[in-house]
């Protein structure tokens, strides 16, 4: 059956979720990346709870004009104003308080979702409300979703993936530097708030299918993950984007093999997979990566000091380094220094006379700091520099 969900085969609604998800999962990914870049993840978390009384109100409103309470652009409008009203609640605490950014977004967090829980039960003592469902919009409900729903889902995530695309660039300067986007003439509160508006659109589309709780992991954990494999920031903008549809997609395909799991948090949980393969598999960053680098340099720094040893004639203990030089067909079994590893200790402690001698002038302190203990200086000095270096240690030294 995964398959046949993965395939799109398991009926209308299903294929319905899956495409909405993975939409809705690209823009989240994309527009999340700013947000990380900047280190405001917390306040998409502020955005998502202050939707809650927003959908309380919208329901209420349309059931005393006489309409369905539980019409899907509707509930979404009402979430709008209202996670807009807490966004700007957080930027007015921010700037005319001394709380700093993370105090008004506790603050605000708290306020409006508990606000919109108080609603939630006023609403379940409506006759009205018994059947509306708006319990849903915490963590999200796909079984009954419809055409005109999943095109507004689609049709949002667009929107506000293409308006992602036109803004990068001054929301790349403003979350990297916003002194220097100042200096520049940008207006920086203006794409801060633009910024936060896209956060928040996303935040409107992704109820129906992850809920308001769970919405932040699909704004945040798509960039976490991306970060590991690109130092750049277009290049992670489009990987945040692709893992945020792969985790949208994949989930809805796995909820629709089990009705009973749902949605929203099947999307997580995949979002969070792909982030731990990214934290361990990435060639960069992730820890595979960094344990084979520090493998590598640990080999190396053994291999110098057995050289060195050699050369110098002292004993070597170390089970590791002789087993480096032997490999490397430098000392024979018996432990006795082959011609090839006497050349090698000879030029490894020749290396170690230019580095001290480079190290001790002024002039080449540039050169000087890049000496790592491993680095040939082959690498970083000049032939002439070289042979300045060899006319200190004198012919006997070289030969």
């Amino acid at each position: 059956m995964l398959w046949d969900a993965l395939t799109l085969q398991l009926g209308y609604n299903a294929t319905l979720v899956t495409v909405g998800a993975a939409l809705l999962g690209i823009a989240a990914g994309a527009t999340g990346t700013f947000l990380f870049l900047g280190k405001r993840a917390l306040v998409s978390d502020a955005i998502s709870h202050a939707t809650l009384p927003g959908v309380g109100l919208a329901f209420m409103v349309m059931v005393a004009v006489g309409g369905d309470g539980r019409a899907l652009p509707g509930l979404l409008a009402g979430s709008a104003l209202s996670a807009g009203a807490g966004l700007l609640c957080v930027s007015a605490l921010t700037r005319r308080t001394r709380l700093s950014e993370d105090a008004a977004i506790g603050a605000v967090l708290s306020v409006f979702f508990g606000f919109g829980v108080v609603l939630l039960t006023v609403i379940q003592s409506m006759s009205a409300g018994r059947q509306a469902g708006l319990e849903t919009f915490l963590l999200g409900a796909t079984a009954g979703m419809l055409w005109n729903d999943a095109v507004v889902i689609a049709a949002g995530g667009a929107l506000v993936l293409a308006l992602t695309v036109l803004l990068r660039r001054p929301m790349t300067l403003v979350a990297f530097d916003p002194g220097y986007a100042a200096a520049g003439g940008m207006d920086v509160r203006r794409i801060e708030l633009a910024m936060m508006g896209l956060a928040l659109a996303v935040t409107v589309v992704g109820l129906k299918i992850v809920g308001l709780i769970l919405i932040v992991a699909l704004l945040i954990i798509p960039p976490v993950a991306a970060r590991f494999w690109s130092e750049r920031v277009t290049r992670v903008v489009a990987l945040a984007g692709a893992i945020g549809g792969l985790s949208g997609y994949g989930g809805a395909a796995i909820s629709a093999t089990a009705p009973d799991l749902p949605t929203g948090p099947i999307i997580v949980l995949v979002a969070f997979a792909l982030f731990l393969a990214s934290l361990l598999a990435a060639p960069g960053r992730g820890v595979l990566a960094a344990w084979l680098r520090h493998r590598r340099h640990r080999r190396r720094v053994h291999l110098r000091q057995g050289l060195l040893a050699l050369a110098q004639g002292q004993p070597i203990y170390e089970a590791l380094t002789l087993r480096l030089l032997r490999r490397a067909g430098y000392v024979r079994a018996d432990g006795v220094a082959t011609e090839a590893g006497r050349a090698q200790a000879a030029k490894a402690l020749l290396d170690e006379r230019r580095w001290q001698i480079l190290r001790g002038d002024p002039a080449h302190e540039a050169a000087a700091a890049r000496y790592d203990g491993l680095t040939p200086p082959e690498r970083w000095l000049t032939p002439d520099q070289i042979a300045e270096l060899d006319r200190h240690l004198g012919p006997e030294a070289v030969t």
